[in-house]
């Protein structure tokens, strides 16, 4: 499933989310969520979507394989990966709603 606002193209950067499953739980807020087993059927849909902005950071849970793994597949803007993936963000950042949306403890801790 492959979201963007429409003020995308108007944004300085993105954030692809490329969770599948363990996306329930929280967000970032904005992100786009491409999970990564489809990621690759997708990312010429994505390429599209965030046409216009200059740079987008993908991450999943860790960020260890299949955040920087995308990343690797995505070739038309500035890429990078979110250190510490979405599980590092939301424990910094859990508590502010302008980070991050639809956080529910269970699913993180």
């Amino acid at each position: 499933m492959i979201k963007a606002t429409p003020e995308a193209a108007a944004k300085e950067f993105a954030v692809v989310d490329v969770r599948s499953d363990d996306f329930v739980g929280g967000n970032i807020v904005d992100c786009v969520n491409s999970p990564a087993e489809t990621f690759h059927v997708d990312v010429d849909g994505l390429v599209k979507k965030l046409d216009g902005v200059p740079k987008v950071i993908f991450h999943c849970a860790l960020s260890q394989q299949r955040g920087p793994k995308s990343a690797r597949q995505k070739k038309a803007q500035e890429v990078y990966v979110l250190r510490d993936g979405f599980t590092g963000f939301q424990q910094k950042f859990r508590n502010d709603p302008a980070l991050v949306e639809k956080f529910n403890k269970k699913y993180h801790d």
